[in-house]
């Protein structure tokens, strides 16, 4: 039987309002927005005052409340917000993906100690419902990986590039004024954004958590016209990819970095601000799901479900921490790159363990060989700032 869904909503910025679109559009469900916390005081906004406070206590206090729907950027924020309305014994809907991965095992540990319940489908891959999936059809299911693109931002801007011609800066610059980009796009570009969505996915997948800051993750902001040239020419694509998978059987690992797709790859005609998830099973063989990735409708449907699923009183069991308690993260893994440099001196932070293929030109050169994923975790702060630019060979 469904409960009475009374709301108080921390952010109403684009996800916010996204969600408060969705929820008027919705006929099935009895959901009421209580009160709304925001931090601005200038801003106009298309709903009367009242509805609005600068008090957090005052929603998290408040006796009408009984959900506790969280949208804010700071994730530091979200965490104190999300584990005092836990121990208040109010359920939690987030899709603070940041949050989520650097406190997640604390997180579960409080919501069975207090039996209250977090839900944060939106928190990975926008209208693409992969933890529910995970929890539900894959909860007895042995997995040998889950990859994909799990950041729309990133994706738009090397589908511009591949499919119109722009230049990087100009993607980046219309994906911006569009919304799927911030101001400073580092977490999207960067690898960040979906190296914590990738650790959220790798304990629903395997009951592992692991640190954000113990994994490796590479962006695409030093791709240049040399490496798009080159991907053409053997008529590749470049993508973001997000990768988690056993490398036995006890042991795991993930990344996040560029990757080279094939034509005849599922990944190869996801364009723009879609996200897409491929999960490899024993039994179920592989699997595909895509969705629209970033916006404030797509994530608000997210976040929809989530409140949907918390009327009915819906929480995640984490099944695979108990099934999977041998399994353990390890970065004793090896991956063929393509390394595009200018410097000598920055291509010995790979390590190569071997060459395949060499390239000197007058004006750049790239190398094509295996290196571990620990030499790349360690060196990963100097990669970063290094003049190169590295891709996964297709898989």
């Amino acid at each position: 039987m469904r409960n009475q869904i009374k709301i108080g909503l921390f952010g109403y910025g684009c996800v916010g309002q996204g969600l408060h679109h969705v929820l008027n559009e919705t006929r099935g469900m009895k959901a009421d927005i209580v009160k709304i916390a925001i931090k601005s005081k200038n801003k106009t906004r298309s709903l009367p005052d009242s509805y609005f406070t600068f008090d957090h206590e005052e929603i998290l206090t408040h006796p009408d409340v009984n959900l506790i729907v969280e949208l804010i950027d700071d994730a530091q924020a979200a965490y104190e917000l999300t584990t005092k309305a836990l121990k208040s014994g109010k359920n939690v809907v987030t899709a603070n993906k940041k949050m989520l991965a650097t406190h997640l095992q604390e997180l579960v540990a409080l919501q069975r100690e207090y039996g209250t319940a977090l839900l944060y489908e939106g928190s990975v891959c926008g209208s693409i419902p992969i933890i529910r999936n995970l929890e539900e059809y894959y909860d007895n299911e042995l997995l040998h990986s889950v990859s994909g693109i799990f950041n729309g931002s990133s994706n738009y801007i090397l589908s511009k590039i591949f499919n119109e011609n722009q230049s990087y800066s100009d993607a980046l610059s219309k994906a911006q004024e569009l919304g799927f980009a911030e101001t400073d796009p580092t977490l999207d570009v960067g690898g960040f954004d979906p190296l914590y969505k990738l650790c959220i996915l790798t304990a629903h997948a395997y009951g592992v958590f692991i640190d954000p800051e113990t994994a490796f993750n590479y962006g695409i902001q030093t791709l240049s016209d040399f490496d798009v040239q080159f991907a053409r020419e053997k008529d590749l694509r470049i993508k973001l990819i997000c990768r988690t998978y056993k490398l036995n059987n006890q042991e795991l690992t993930l990344y996040v970095m560029p990757q080279f797709v094939r034509r005849s790859s599922p990944f190869f005609t996801v364009d723009n601000e879609y996200n897409a998830v491929q999960v490899e099973a024993a039994f179920a063989d592989k699997q595909f799901f895509q969705g629209k990735g970033a916006g404030g409708n797509p994530t608000g449907a997210a976040v929809l479900s989530d409140i949907s699923a918390n009327s009915y009183g819906y929480q995640y069991e984490y099944r695979k921490i108990g099934q999977e308690s041998n399994l353990t993260y390890s970065t004793n893994a090896s991956i063929e790159v393509y390394v595009r440099y200018t410097d000598e001196a920055d291509l010995e932070l790979l390590q190569f363990e071997d060459v395949k293929e060499r390239y000197y030109g007058r004006d750049v050169n790239y190398v094509i060989g295996t290196v571990t994923l620990s030499t790349l975790l360690k060196n990963k702060e100097a990669l970063r700032r290094a003049n190169l630019f590295m891709v996964a060979t297709p898989q």
